[in-house]
């Protein structure tokens, strides 16, 4: 029986992180074939010294892949493609996973946001796509090596809606033997949607102001701005039929209220530092084109979208 092959696209601080713990596991069991998808400098030094991961987790930090390739188009018949890459890098590395998939290969998105999913199955329109949700505090330290600090990174992993039943119990199995934390659900939208609730309305007012995370929880401006984004976002929601706590409002300001004050966000970095390509799209964009979908006015997110592409 042919190894199972398992394909990690982008080693940034996501597929490095969990692409590490699968690979490092797999050095020792040799049970699948784990291949490595990067560019330039970092498929230069992962080549040559392996992926290394500084991590309170582990103390042994390098890995070396069965394989490693610069180009999608060169990976052979995989088995599970973990799609690690910028949002934004979304639908380009989609079209060029489209010629190598065969029909079995199951997709596993590794990024947040509440329209991935769809994405995704707009260009790859028959295959099997789980649903997922991200939590882990890494980033790229240099081409290579992946940095983690704080807890264990975890997953929640949901089936796909329109493949409720396909074959993915050796995929729990792999993250179980990776040592990876992860939920799977039958149903992970839910996860998905209270997590994005929070990035969008914070990234989204934090990007508009240049402030931090803690400042929307004490200026009243801003968290009035906040709130009004998620209860676009909850009328979405519900209109969708993915299940929100009725406090979710609450409850995000509870969890914003756990990190340091001065905690940036990504998008108010991106947008800061004048850099093309950010996630405005991944979070207003994805209101705006849902709130048309369902009916639901957004004119909340649309004035902060606006202001925003005005910087």
């Amino acid at each position: 029986m042919n190894k199972k092959h398992i394909v990690v696209v982008g080693l940034g601080g996501v597929g490095g992180y969990f692409g590490f713990k699968i690979n490092q596991t797999n050095e020792t069991t040799g049970k699948y074939t784990v291949s490595f998808v990067a560019r330039g400098e970092t498929y230069d030094k992962v080549k040559e010294n392996g992926l290394t991961l500084l991590s309170p987790e582990h103390s042994n930090s390098q890995s070396h892949p069965d394989d490693i390739v610069q180009n999608i188009s060169e990976i052979k018949n995989p088995d599970l493609v973990l799609i690690c890459v910028k949002e934004y890098d979304l639908e380009n590395v989609c079209q060029q996973l489209l010629p190598v998939i065969n029909k079995d290969t199951v997709l596993l998105p590794m990024m947040n946001g509440a329209d991935i999913y769809d994405r995704i199955r707009t260009i790859i329109p028959d295959h099997t796509i789980l649903p997922t949700c991200i939590y882990v505090a890494s980033h790229i330290k240099e081409k290579g090596v992946v940095e983690h600090k704080g807890k264990a990174g975890k997953m929640i992993v949901g089936r796909d809606p329109e493949h409720f039943s396909a074959p993915v119990e050796w995929i729990i199995e792999l993250l179980s033997e990776s040592k990876i934390d992860f939920d799977f659900k039958d149903d992970s939208l839910s996860d998905i949607w209270t997590k994005f609730i929070f990035i969008a309305s914070f990234g989204l007012v934090t990007a508009k102001h240049n402030s931090s995370i803690g400042t929307v929880c004490k200026d009243e401006q801003q968290k009035e701005e906040a709130i009004e984004i998620m209860k676009e976002i909850k009328q979405i929601a519900d209109k969708k039929g993915i299940y929100l706590q009725e406090d979710i409002i609450d409850k995000t300001f509870d969890k914003a209220s756990t990190f340091p004050f001065e905690t940036p966000t990504s998008l108010q970095l991106d947008i800061h530092s004048g850099k093309k390509s950010n996630e405005l799209e991944l979070f207003a964009g994805a209101v705006l084109k849902y709130g048309s979908e369902t009916g639901i006015e957004t004119p909340f997110t649309q004035k902060i979208y606006t202001e925003i592409k005005a910087k």
